[in-house]
């Protein structure tokens, strides 16, 4: 669902009639509270960032709850006006009657998920019942819904333009879905089950968190280190020496500890040991167990989507996407791994040959699965992940995919201190066109810390949108969780980080280059199986060797990294193409067992797992990409049955990319074509009209096919 959203506030100083002095105290007191809350006051700030550094804590919820009660106001005010329903009156006003809820939102869910801590976790818990109510009391309004339909039903006369089209559309969509057409019986019980959801969907993000924080490898023999590069030996000395444990060793399960590990420890037990931890998050029987919030969330979907009158949870978020139905996403799915899934068997096979060839008798197990394949990448290509870390320096990266950005479209980066932060690793830069006016703010934060969840993600603090004609810049954020620089060496990536950077940097252009009049509709306020276009054609450019030459260079000697080893990349370009393919594959389709059950039933989520999994044939030598108790992306993020949307968007990016392959990397009628067609249009239009604009055509999956070496 759309939040709604309303003009920045400024706070209203109204008359207090009361009748006891006590009251007339406690009413200034009150008042005056709320106008030194930091989140309600004009932020009188270079270009109206949030000024981090002055918000508390203890803002959140009187702000929260007044920025509320400013809605309900509002919306009352639309349901009382007695003027016919027209779009300024009814639309527009809907759409500005949230912004403060968003402008505080925006502020607390992205510092929760970069800076969390328990006084925030406890906000979390006060607000996120009282932000669920709020949605469905505007979906569940029948006077508002009754304005926004009696606009709807008499649209043509109204003379409205594409974009005021689509908005309006997607309001009475967002409404009916939302529960407009229910009675009051099943309304309220539509209310309780997303009541439900929001509680559990917070209560499994929590646990996933204190999972992964909760567990530490640590090594006090360095003889068990062996095969480990000095960069990941030193970076868990340094985080032993941050927790207190100088002269040991500590591996997380966050990204940039675990992976390295897994890829290059001799250990075998260690391995194991630490891959287990990995893939049981959720899943120990302790009080973060996610086994039974799994199935209840499942199943409340399940309620959901019978009260709104589909068959099953997938058939309601699918409506709204590209893909329409569960059925075009199983065809797609099933195609793909039946095309996958042989490679990753004859990989697993080439790994056994590895170990048997090295004298050891043992089958190969899913925490064995990376240490081989470095082993046998080196093997066949001479190629590892360690002998191109010196030359992805983080800053180097990130001036990379900016210099992209510049020649595909005349844009350009310029770091700025004068913008506050709500941490110290994280970076601001005004981001401006070619002709040099302003089109944004970017901040980028890049290292994991134990009050971050793990993974990458953009988000932003204010989206694009226009106010009496004047465009309002966005505030763009990118959140990754690379290694940290160490005391002798500065952040470097692995190839597969890179493209990370480069994926995340391709979803900050599509919020910054947006320029549409709707909040609603700006930028990556797209179908989900749409949003990763932007984000995955962007990885493609970090591929290119004409791109990685113009920022690989050895952090020590400034060597530009040599032909001989881009050559190494480019034949080891498909190589475990089919176990990547393959996982991934797993959980999407995991995803879209879960969300296609049609009724309510008693479910063991292990045991659901498992048939879920021998069903599409996935060998045991290869884990799910994300099992179920941690699989945030659809417990606790925006992809429940959406998860497919990746390998959707990697069809759409191919396709579009091999445009740009053929008239030139950086060909301008191209780029300004992709940009004015896709990145600045939002969701203004159809998605595949988009695209069919930009291509010419609707996409072709042969490009996947070809590039993943699957056909």
């Amino acid at each position: 669902m759309k939040k709604f959203y309303g003009l920045v506030l400024i706070v209203a100083m109204g008359l207090w009639s009361c009748q006891q002095k006590t009251e007339i105290n406690d009413s200034t007191t009150q008042n005056d509270s709320l106008m030194n809350n930091s989140l309600l006051k004009e932020w009188n700030t270079p270009y109206g960032t949030p000024p981090f550094s002055e918000i508390k804590v203890t803002d959140y919820v009187p702000a929260f709850k007044e920025a509320i009660r400013q809605q309900e106001e509002a919306i009352n005010a639309i349901v009382s006006n007695t003027e016919p329903a027209n779009f300024d009156n009814t639309i527009l006003a809907l759409e500005n009657s949230g912004m403060l809820i968003e402008r505080i939102s925006n502020v607390f869910f992205n510092l929760s998920g970069a800076v969390n801590s328990d006084e925030m976790q406890k906000v979390a818990e006060e607000i996120t019942p009282l932000i669920t109510k709020v949605m469905d009391d505007v979906m569940m309004n029948q006077a508002l819904f009754e304005k926004i339909k009696a606009v709807h039903d008499n649209a043509t006369s109204l003379n409205l333009d594409d974009e005021q089209k689509k908005v309006l559309e997607e309001h009475y969509k967002d409404f009916v879905r939302g529960g407009a057409l229910l009675n009051a019986e099943d309304q309220e019980a539509l209310r309780k089950v997303n009541a439900e959801i929001a509680d559990l969907q917070l209560k499994f993000k929590k646990n996933v968190l204190d999972e992964t924080n909760a567990f530490q490898l640590v090594i006090e023999d360095k003889t068990e280190l062996a095969g480990l590069p000095e960069s990941a030996i030193e970076a868990a000395a340094m985080t032993a020496k941050e927790m207190g444990k100088e002269g040991q060793w500590i591996f997380t399960l966050q990204y940039p500890s675990i992976w390295p590990f897994m890829q290059n420890a001799d250990n075998r037990a260690l391995r194991e040991k630490l891959h287990k931890a990995y893939i049981n998050r959720g899943d120990n029987n302790n009080e973060s167990d996610n086994k039974t919030i799994v199935a209840q969330i499942a199943n409340l979907r399940v309620k959901k989507a019978n009260l709104l009158g589909f068959k099953n949870f997938a058939s309601y978020v699918l409506d709204n996407n590209m893909a329409k139905t569960p059925d075009k996403v199983y065809e797609l799915l099933d195609k793909l791994m039946a095309a996958a899934l042989p490679v990753a068997k004859n990989e697993a096979s080439a790994l056994q040959e590895v170990i048997d060839q090295s004298g050891e008798k043992f089958k190969l197990e899913h925490w064995d699965w990376w240490y081989y394949t470095n082993k046998l990448k080196q093997q066949k290509y001479a190629l590892d992940d360690e002998v191109l870390r010196p030359y992805f320096k983080l800053e180097n990266v990130r001036n990379g995919a900016f210099d992209v950005a510049n020649k595909l479209y005349g844009i350009t980066f310029t770091e700025v201190n004068n913008i506050d932060k709500y941490h110290e690793d994280v970076t601001v830069f005004e981001v401006k066109d070619a002709d040099g006016s302003l089109i944004g703010i970017l901040y980028q934060d890049w290292f994991p810390r134990t009050s971050k969840r793990s993974g990458a993600w953009m988000t932003a603090f204010r989206k694009e949108y226009k106010e009496d004609g004047k465009r309002i810049i966005p505030l763009i954020s990118m959140v990754c969780n690379f290694s940290k620089p160490t005391e002798t060496a500065p952040s470097l990536l692995t190839f597969e980080e890179v493209e990370t950077l480069f994926h995340e940097f391709g979803h900050a252009l599509h919020g910054l280059l947006a320029n549409t009049t709707y909040y609603s509709l700006t930028g990556t306020s797209v179908p989900r199986d749409f949003v990763e276009l932007p984000s995955q054609i962007m990885e493609n450019w970090a591929a290119e060797p004409e791109v990685i030459k113009s920022f690989a260079k050895h952090y020590q000697t400034g060597e530009v990294i040599p032909d001989e080893l881009l050559e190494k990349m480019d034949k080891a370009g498909k190589f475990n193409q089919g176990f990547v393919t393959v996982e991934y594959l797993a959980a999407a389709l995991l995803d879209m067992d879960w969300h296609t059950l049609n009724e309510v039933s008693e479910i063991n989520t292990n045991e659901f797992e498992k048939s879920s999994l021998d069903k599409m044939g996935l060998i045991p030598e290869i884990i799910v990409r994300y099992r179920s108790t941690y699989f945030s992306h659809i417990w606790g993020g925006g992809y429940s049955a959406g998860y497919y949307g990746y390998i959707w968007a990697a069809i759409l990016d191919s396709d579009a990319f091999a445009t740009f392959k053929m008239n030139g990397l950086f060909d301008k009628q191209t780029a300004t074509s992709f940009r004015e067609n896709i990145l600045s249009k939002g969701g203004t239009r159809d998605a595949m009209e988009m695209f069919v604009n930009f291509k010419g055509q609707e996409p072709s999956i042969e490009p996947l096919l070809e590039k993943r070496g699957l056909k």
